[in-house]
């Protein structure tokens, strides 16, 4: 009987934890790829930009900073209309990489912008004075410049998700923390949350140490 249920609970945790996976990994990619026209936005109109536009610098930033201050679980909650419209359903897995990838957008696009702002001034003006143009500039000096710091931002959007997806599986998004309330708070399995804990703790660690050693090799 242990081991079936041994066996049963791992299978359940597997099939778990690839949810939680799938849910990261689309949420990040989606608000990656988003994010970053806020964050050129807001790094070509700052002031000191390429084309410094106080008004839409500073609108562009309060909406930012507006839908960073939402708690996850409310925005879980207020964004239901507009997920269901997105995928047909409001629970699920699927269902959850909507509110993760809205959560994530404002987050991500601070971070890329400030790692965006941070390139040497000093490379910036060397490629004006060879008449590079704004956008030769932007491709070729900001984002290239700040690759490293880039992913490094990514890799800290990587593990906000994953604590994000966990919350989302107390609404019946799936994955890891799922689980862990099903089996291991309603059912009083304490088991099932040590290993759901210790699976997402191992995971996150792994991220950063992966997102680590390329930080190194890329700076």
């Amino acid at each position: 009987m242990g081991i079936l249920t041994t066996s049963s609970m791992t299978s359940v945790i597997l099939n778990a934890f690839q949810q939680t996976l799938y849910m990261v990994f689309w949420s990040t990619l989606l608000s990656v790829i988003i994010g970053l026209i806020p964050a050129v936005i807001l790094t070509l109109t700052a002031p000191d930009g390429l084309r410094p536009c106080r008004p839409v610098y500073e609108t562009l930033g309060f909406i930012i900073n507006v839908f960073r201050s939402f708690p996850f679980i409310i925005l879980l909650v207020l964004v239901i209309p507009f997920t269901r419209l997105m995928v047909g359903k409001a629970i699920g897995t699927t269902a959850s990489i909507v509110p993760l990838t809205l959560s994530a957008i404002p987050f991500i696009a601070r971070i890329m912008e400030n790692a965006l702002r941070e390139t040497n001034p000093g490379v910036i003006e060397a490629a004006k004075s060879f008449g590079a143009t704004n956008f030769q500039i932007l491709v070729h000096v900001y984002l290239k410049e700040s690759v490293p710091r880039l992913l490094n931002g990514i890799i800290l959007l990587i593990i906000s998700l994953v604590g994000y997806s966990a919350m989302a599986g107390t609404v019946g998004g799936g994955g890891i923390g799922d689980i862990a309330i099903r089996f291991g708070y309603q059912q009083y399995k304490t088991d099932y949350l040590v290993v759901c804990s210790v699976i997402l703790i191992v995971f996150v660690q792994v991220i950063q140490m992966i997102g680590n050693h390329l930080y190194k090799r890329l700076s």
